[in-house]
């Protein structure tokens, strides 16, 4: 996939609104993860492996909030044959680039790959043995958060896990500045302008809204997952697996 560099925010608005996941943000999304994320390569190397520790034959995986398909592109390779990943987004941008790579990369490259627009929160599931949400239930209102966790882990098989990455906040607050600031230093140091880092901010206010690690992992035991390990975090970026015993 051809990348083009995110310079989203590079010049000054009058009027900054809010985040959405459109056809200028689909057209720079791997530049602007990668420079907005640390850690995030990482991050999919390991549900890559994940994959094929989890995956069993003639199930679901449901990739929910999937963008540009970069998690479904590395599981697809990963499973058996049998197995059907489902590559969920509300974004029509996100949705028709994910479809057109797919169209380009036909041939065998690993199992069936279905590609849905819609909320994902309204998404069935069944006979999953992974779920991926990586960097999606920030962006779910936060009242829909527990029945949306709770509705993996019924359509989950014994022995299926579900990663859930996301950016979190921290309880004391010279923690939360720390580590805040931290991770304004790395996307200086990936190129971002005080400009871009602050207007992008604003429109993320009111779009991104964060929790602690401690409020993910305890809805993840709510919900009944017997295992729930952060296993990853860089700065303000956590990932958690949750294993369904």
């Amino acid at each position: 996939m051809t990348m083009s560099r995110d310079n989203i925010y590079a010049l000054p608005r009058d009027q900054v609104g809010n985040f959405q996941f459109d056809e200028s943000v689909a057209e720079v999304f791997p530049d602007m993860i990668s420079r907005s994320v640390p850690g995030y390569t990482s991050i999919l190397s390991v549900i890559e492996q994940l994959a094929e520790r989890l995956v069993v034959a003639s199930s679901n995986v449901y990739d929910l909030g999937c963008s540009l398909g970069a998690t479904t592109m590395l599981i697809r390779g990963r499973v058996p044959h049998d197995v059907t990943v489902h590559a969920v987004d509300n974004s029509a941008a996100m949705v028709r680039r994910l479809r057109e790579r797919l169209i380009q990369d036909s041939g065998d490259k690993g199992c069936r790959v279905e590609v849905h627009q819609q909320d994902l929160c309204q998404t069935d599931m069944v006979t999953a043995s992974m779920i991926v949400l990586n960097f999606t239930l920030q962006f779910i209102a936060a009242d829909q958060r527990t029945s949306l966790l709770q509705r993996c882990y019924d359509a989950m098989l014994p022995g299926g896990g579900l990663v859930l990455s996301e950016k979190v906040c921290f309880d004391d607050p010279a923690e939360q500045t720390l580590l805040s600031e931290l991770h304004l230093d790395f996307k200086r140091a990936c190129g971002y302008s005080e400009l871009e880092i602050a207007q992008k901010r604003t429109s993320l206010e009111n779009t991104l809204i964060p929790e602690s690690v401690s409020t993910h992992v305890d809805r993840l035991r709510q919900a009944g997952f017997e295992t729930v390990t952060p296993w990853f975090q860089c700065f303000n970026f956590v990932s958690i697996l949750a294993i369904k015993s």
